[in-house]
């Protein structure tokens, strides 16, 4: 039975450190495995970096800067290398935290890192997060055409390009739907601050307002917000957060809110008031968040303004109104009247 060898089985024997020149006389070559040889021999530079991809240490990036303009030889080496492959993984293993933590339900949720100029590596579409396997990722351009991958990208794509478009630091985005986050989220409202130290420093929260998931118009909005922003909250659909760092940092800010979302909700049902931090103890946090290179919109803000909490108030509950609470009382006579009326008919019913 002759071999049939498909691009996942090149990619591997590339990161594995084997000569593709040596394949079986006999092998029958999947279309997309017989486009990524034939545009090796077309292009001996890639075809030099593809066999010279062979894991040694740590994987480092491409010396050259790829863009989406590169050839597809080049950018197919690169989808190959070590390099991406480490980046596939970190993506993989930051998938399958979300759908532990029951971050994402069914397929969704998306991921994207940028590799270069213009061009991302991401998650695909109708893939669980808690599947994820590296073989899965898409290469995209800022326009959210596909270069390379064997699976279609997620369709929020544009939502993380738009991102990495408007903000230059954005190497890292993430997006989910944890529940008490995205239950501010539906509410339209961000969370109180001045609680916790971790949220503070980790984390500055915007709310975007709902557009379709998809739309250009919901990536513009949130786009808009990253200027101040790295977690914002997406009305009526969920959490995006980037990172000027890594992947990681992308979904520990996930984390991080969720936590505390979860926190202040629980707080506000103890029946006490919450503690919150003074001024200069807000003003320290900040001093702390702006060294690390994250953004937030206090900054430049005064100590008596930096703990307003917003629209919500722990404890705060949404009843639904009553007589009483309207301004209307109990009416006797009006009660007398509809009982006889009641018993006048009952007794006709019998007759």
């Amino acid at each position: 039975m002759k071999n049939v060898i498909s691009l996942k089985d090149l990619e591997q024997m590339v990161r594995n450190g084997q000569s593709l020149n040596n394949l079986p006389a006999d092998s029958i070559l999947t279309p997309s495995a017989r486009e990524f040889l034939q545009d090796r021999e077309m292009n001996p530079v890639a075809s030099a970096a593809v066999a010279a991809a062979v894991p040694t240490g740590k994987p480092t990036p491409p010396s050259k800067p790829l863009t989406s303009k590169s050839p597809k030889a080049e950018l197919d080496a690169f989808f190959a290398s070590p390099y991406a492959h480490s980046l596939k993984e970190q993506i993989c293993e930051m998938g399958h935290r979300l759908w532990k933590r029951a971050y994402v339900d069914g397929n969704g949720g998306n991921m994207a890192i940028r590799v270069g100029e213009d061009i991302a590596i991401c998650t695909p579409t109708l893939v669980s997060k808690g599947s994820l396997k590296p073989e899965d990722m898409c290469l995209v351009d800022f326009e959210g055409n596909q270069l390379c991958g064997t699976k279609k990208r997620t369709s929020e794509i544009l939502m993380h390009l738009q991102m990495m478009k408007r903000q230059p630091k954005a190497v890292a985005t993430c997006h989910c739907h944890p529940p008490y986050a995205t239950a501010f989220a539906v509410a339209g409202i961000a969370p109180p601050t001045c609680m916790l130290p971790e949220y503070e420093v980790f984390c500055s929260v915007g709310v975007a307002p709902y557009r379709t998931p998809g739309s250009s118009d919901m990536g513009k909005l949130v786009a808009e917000l990253t200027d101040q922003y790295n977690t914002i909250l997406m009305a009526n659909h969920g959490v995006v957060t980037w990172s000027h760092n890594n992947i990681e940092e992308a979904y520990w800010r996930m984390e991080i809110i969720e936590a505390y979302c979860r926190t202040i909700v629980v707080a506000g049902q103890l029946g006490k008031p919450i503690n919150t931090f003074t001024g200069p103890q807000m003003k320290e946090l900040l001093n702390i968040k702006q060294s690390l290179g994250f953004v937030d919109p206090r900054f430049s803000m005064k100590e008596c303004e930096l703990c307003d909490s917003g629209e919500w108030r722990p404890g705060a509950t949404g009843a639904v109104p009553t007589n009483e609470s309207q301004g209307v009382g109990f009416d006797a006579d009006a009660e007398k009247a509809v009982q006889a009326i009641t018993e006048q008919i009952l007794k006709q019913m019998k007759t």
